[in-house]
């Protein structure tokens, strides 16, 4: 091999190292690119290419913030198109997705738009037949994250049975789930701790998107008198269950990053006790605290909540919190891929007051699913017999959700 040749090899040598590094690198993952350089595009994109048929038809449209292509809004690009759209039909946090958890919202009109905005988040969680008037085919899009407690499944439920009940078709725009790599947590006791929070026999993380979640209510009849929905599913292109994929715009006003999306199974538990998880701070669902965790020694990571976006009046607003500053550590595997039992039982066994740590009434039984998990963690039961507990059902939980894959 003459001097020339070894030469050129080495360069190529070089520049395949550093593709291969960059091909790895936090930049090809933050922009949501797999190891064959194919670009994961949520449903909506092939939905757009293919509307004529919906030219002659009188639209609904369940939607937020994160509905969104190519930095237009769903809505905004329908009617760029002369489509009619009759109503706007808004979740949890509001069409904007700047209302605060929990909080009621009203029925207002879209100022851009003009069109009416019907809140599906207070007393009126499923549209009335008088809301569906003239409605002639509803389009679902919203970004979910995978998690039983986060309530756009529940508003899918409900739209889906309205949808069922007055002859409308229901089209699903599916979206990558940024928790999808992994089923863990206790099933949902529906019989006792059902709610809006919860209204199917699921596990905390149940690992489907929002299109496999709305064929799994379909297909297992769990809408209200066995009714079934005319549903169609637009999928996402080149999505597999096993990508990690970075939300471009957030889901909800406190879930700001990937991290907190990341920690939201486990910490979102930490909502139903006596805690801050870092509402009113620069750290939602990426810190916890407590004023009473005040010189213990592991918990020197201090913060104050205060009113901001999504937090009106937060958790211990304007109190000195003592707490675990999650978005600084370096090491978090305990949280990837898995509740962290450990951590949960980690913040009881630290707490000064374990008589006012569960205060929040029956609020982490309805947010675990069940009265058991909460007992396990007073009695101190080890993380491997909790999770044998949940062991069994979720294994049948595994095989039904199968059925209802779209994505391996």
């Amino acid at each position: 091999m003459n001097i020339r040749i070894l030469t050129i090899f080495l360069i190529l040598l070089f520049f395949s190292n550093k593709f291969h590094n960059l091909e790895n690198s936090s930049f090809f993952k933050s922009v949501n690119v797999s190891k064959n350089l194919t670009i994961i595009k949520p449903g909506i994109y092939d939905f757009l290419e293919n509307i004529e048929f919906l030219k002659d038809k009188k639209i609904g449209i369940v939607a937020n913030q994160t509905s969104v292509i190519n930095n237009a809004h769903l809505v905004d690009t329908l009617l760029s198109r002369d489509l009619k759209i009759e109503k706007i039909f808004s979740p949890e946090h509001g069409f904007r997705g700047t209302v605060d958890a929990g909080t009621k919202i009203n029925n207002e009109i879209d100022k851009k738009t003009g069109l009416p905005i019907i809140s599906l988040y207070g007393n009126n969680k499923k549209p009335t037949k008088e809301q569906l008037q003239n409605i002639s085919i509803i389009i679902f899009d919203l970004q979910d994250v995978g998690v039983r407690f986060y309530t756009y499944i529940s508003t899918l439920h409900y739209i889906m049975e309205a949808c069922a009940e007055n002859g409308i078709k229901l089209i699903v725009l599916d979206r990558p789930n940024p928790n999808s790599g992994y089923v863990d947590g206790p099933i949902l006791d529906t019989a006792n701790f059902r709610s809006f929070i919860g209204m199917h026999p699921v596990p905390i993380v149940y690992g489907m998107t929002i299109g496999e979640y709305a064929l799994m209510i379909n297909g297992e009849h769990w809408l209200k008198n066995n009714l079934q929905c005319n549903l169609e599913i637009i999928k996402c292109q080149n999505y597999l269950h096993q990508n990690k994929y970075s939300l471009p715009i957030p889901p909800s006003p406190n879930l700001p990053n990937d991290l907190s999306i990341e920690l939201y199974p486990t910490l979102c538990l930490l909502e139903g006790v006596n805690l801050s998880v870092g509402r009113g701070t620069d750290k939602q669902f990426q810190a916890i605290g407590s004023p009473l965790y005040k010189n213990i020694e592991s918990f020197n990571f201090q913060f104050t909540p205060k009113p901001n976006h999504g937090a009106t009046h937060p958790d211990f607003e304007h109190q000195i919190c003592y707490g675990i500053d999650l978005s600084s550590e370096r090491d978090i595997t305990e949280f990837q891929n898995q509740i962290n039992i450990n951590f949960i039982k980690k913040i009881y066994n630290s707490f000064p007051d374990k008589n006012n740590f569960f205060k929040k009434t029956n609020s982490f039984n309805l947010l675990s699913g069940n009265n058991k998990f909460k007992q396990q963690i007073i009695d101190n039961v080890s993380e491997e017999e909790i999770r044998n507990s949940w062991k069994e059902e979720l294994e049948k939980f595994k095989i039904i959700r199968e059925k209802y894959l779209l994505y391996m």
